[in-house]
């Protein structure tokens, strides 16, 4: 009776019971996750993404995390601008992890790469096992979002790297109900066309507008151990990185 609360979307439910819906979520999306991405970013994702890979300038023989690695689209980059190095994706949702080994580069880079299926809050690795650890457009649907920074924390070697990308807050008002605009009336309707799944776009587009903006997200990156903390937004601020060392 008394247990607590968190979002999903605009609703309020146990605790208990968000990562199973986030389950199924992505499992009902999981073959139409890139379009998905699309969708929700107006196909300006790929941008971001190599965006963070310039901010986060991956040197040879690094370890990676990759947590709600999902179908393997951040570690690919890494692996690609390292050179060489190991990268390791976990998600809760394991149709996205086979999604993402059925990918030619998965093939290609067999060799560097591990499938994991975890839990953010709760990862099964070592402490200081990675020099990276990267999250996108993964934490907001998080059950409690500071726990897995905590994790990131810990799993990071001392000199170990935080990157986060997630849909933010545009500090702007008239360009937020822009978007806003596109993104209730439009996306959920895209769902419903594109991987005949209404509902599931819904809760993305919901989830985006609980997740906390930059400055506050700024705050729990800090509040995990985290040093030298900052944020870039892009695309004015659609989306944001959010960077931090443990130094």
């Amino acid at each position: 009776m008394n247990e607590k609360t968190t979002h999903f979307g605009f609703q309020d439910i146990p605790e208990s019971e968000k990562a199973g819906r986030v389950q199924g979520v992505f499992g009902s999306v999981a073959n139409k996750y890139d379009v998905m991405n699309d969708a929700m970013s107006m196909g300006i994702h790929r941008i971001w993404k190599d965006a963070m890979m310039d901010w986060l300038a991956p040197r040879p023989g690094q370890r990676l995390l990759d947590v709600a690695g999902g179908t393997g689209d951040i570690s690919f980059r890494f692996l690609k601008r390292a050179g060489h190095g190991h990268a390791t994706v976990l998600d809760l949702t394991e149709p996205m992890l086979i999604e993402g080994r059925k990918r030619a580069e998965a093939a290609q880079m067999a060799g560097s790469l591990d499938w994991v299926v975890g839990d953010a809050m709760a990862l099964p690795f070592e402490d200081n096992t990675f020099d990276v650890y990267t999250i996108s457009f993964g934490i907001r649907n998080v059950t409690r979002p500071q726990e897995a920074l905590n994790e990131a924390y810990r799993v990071l070697k001392p000199g170990g790297r935080l990157m986060v990308l997630e849909f933010s807050q545009i500090p702007n008002d008239m360009m937020q109900k822009v978007y806003d605009l596109y993104s209730f009336n439009i996306i959920p309707r895209l769902g419903k066309a594109i991987a005949n799944d209404r509902d599931s776009y819904q809760y993305l587009v919901e989830s985006i507008r609980k997740f906390p903006d930059q400055e506050t997200f700024l705050g729990m990156v800090k509040q995990a151990g985290f040093e030298q903390a900052k944020y870039r937004n892009l695309t004015m601020g659609i989306a944001c990185l959010h960077s931090g060392w443990k130094l």
